[in-house]
């Protein structure tokens, strides 16, 4: 194998990476002690298989054996909240480990990232090869919308004709089969609003992405603000249903109401016919989730009293979106429990989207796995009146409720899928993952990755 070859790398991470947004949040006492059993776990398992390391961890039961490791690092520490529901007898055995975390649901990642060209020559990234081989061959993803990160126009992160390149590239078929695009719009930058008609028409974007707490000046604006209403319509009269806006993960304190989900319910009720899909689902990295507290001034629990303050209740037109919060929900099975409980008991079933926000996380593959196979426990069902997480709903978070928000036919595009390219190459591959992470580890990695880009301190 061409990638760590003697298995020293652990198949679901549990490291300090952020998304480049945020900064990364170091590892707790807990975690080293979860890296630390699953090592163990591996090492174990792999004498008693007569498998290298590296083979037993490629390997289903590999990843397995290490979401148990953390079962019992998190139990040890009292965090029962929630937990990964696998039989013990699956870290030794290949074949029923394949069948508890194998693929079995349509997959809609309705937030990734790729980076254009002068982003992967400054921060040693892979190009478009490298995309395919993590999202699409090393992780279940079945589709994916290439999103943005706030920046100035003239150093854009990713700009819209790379965008479309990518997908083309990727796509190997008529445009939208494995990858949709957003269209960054930042309706207090100059130019921005102007750009709408192209997205519309010329880059077939399929939603505009926005961050509230972003401004060239620093400062943000509200979704109810006259500038943000006049992009709201100038997206539907352009034929752009999907307003997708980045709230909690907060940037700092400069503008940090903007941030919060305060203004999620006004605008969803003053826009009807218009989705909003809040990435990250308002949560905040340096809080703690607990129980719907409707007096909380933001996190998740915003999003919920903002919906229900205007009305709106389960099954509206908004939606949270777990990208990046579920990366570090996996740190905390308590509240993971609360995150996603709450959302689906207040938002509905239906209200729910997958999002990894990789490829800052290296291939979404743990992500996923890690999700398959999470359950609230039965102490937080009884006691918070959480669902507990079937397979039902699960494949709606997945991906049924992001193919119903942007009007696609699974079935169609599965049966397409099949036999494209990309599908080809899955049922040929190999698997020979590199389990590394991309995004900044330590916060001096992050400043310099900001200040590389004309973001201001906050």
């Amino acid at each position: 194998m061409r990638h760590d070859s003697d298995g020293r790398r652990l198949p679901i991470k549990l490291d300090s990476t952020s998304n480049g947004e945020v900064a990364p949040m170091p590892l707790e006492r807990v975690h080293l002690h979860a890296n630390a059993l699953a090592h163990q776990v591996a090492d174990a398992n792999a004498k008693r298989l007569g498998l290298s390391r590296r083979r037993l961890l490629v390997s289903a039961a590999g990843a397995a054996g290490t979401l148990l490791a953390f079962n019992e690092a998190y139990a040890a520490a009292g965090r029962t909240g929630g937990f990964y529901e696998i039989e013990k007898t699956a870290a030794i055995d290949v074949e029923q480990a394949a069948q508890r975390l194998g693929s079995r649901e349509f997959i809609f990642d309705v937030q990734g990232h790729f980076v254009g060209r002068t982003w992967q020559g400054r921060h040693g990234l892979g190009g478009v090869d490298q995309f395919v081989k993590d999202v699409f061959l090393d992780s279940d993803t079945d589709m994916m919308v290439l999103s943005f990160i706030p920046s100035r126009r003239e150093d854009e992160y990713l700009p819209i004709a790379e965008a479309a390149a990518v997908q083309e590239i990727v796509s190997r078929l008529p445009r939208g089969q494995r990858l949709l695009i957003h269209g960054r719009v930042n309706p207090n930058q100059p130019g921005d609003m102007e750009d709408i008609d192209a997205l519309a028409s010329r880059w077939k974007v399929s939603a505009l992405k926005c961050y509230t707490q972003w401004g060239p000046d620093g400062r943000g604006f509200y979704l109810t603000d006259d500038i943000a209403v006049r992009m709201i319509e100038k997206a539907r009269s352009v034929g752009i249903r999907n307003i997708c806006v980045h709230k909690g993960l907060p940037f700092g304190r400069q503008s940090y109401e903007h941030s919060t989900c305060a203004d999620i319910g006004r605008v969803a009720k003053m826009f009807p016919d218009m989705n909003f899909l809040v990435y990250h689902a308002g949560y905040v990295q340096t809080a703690k989730e607990g129980p719907y507290d409707p007096t909380r001034s933001d996190g998740v629990d915003r999003l919920i009293r903002s919906v229900e303050e205007a009305g709106l209740g389960k099954g509206s037109n908004v939606y949270g979106e777990l990208g990046s919060t579920w990366r570090m929900l996996m740190r905390d099975p308590d509240q993971a429990a609360h995150v996603v409980g709450k959302l689906v008991k207040h938002l509905g079933e239906g209200n729910v989207l997958w999002g990894s926000d990789s490829i800052w996380y290296g291939s979404p593959q743990d992500q996923i796995q890690a999700f398959r196979t999470f359950q609230i426990s039965g102490e937080y069902q009884e006691k918070f009146g959480y669902a507990p997480m079937t397979p039902r709903l699960r494949a709606r978070i997945f991906g049924l409720n992001g193919a119903r928000v942007y009007g696609l036919d699974v079935e169609e595009v599965i049966r397409r899928a099949a036999a494209d390219e990309i599908g080809r190459a899955r049922a040929a591959y190999e698997p020979d993952p590199h389990f590394l992470t991309f995004g900044p580890k330590t916060r001096a990695q992050f400043l310099r990755l900001r200040a590389a880009h004309g973001h201001q301190p906050g």
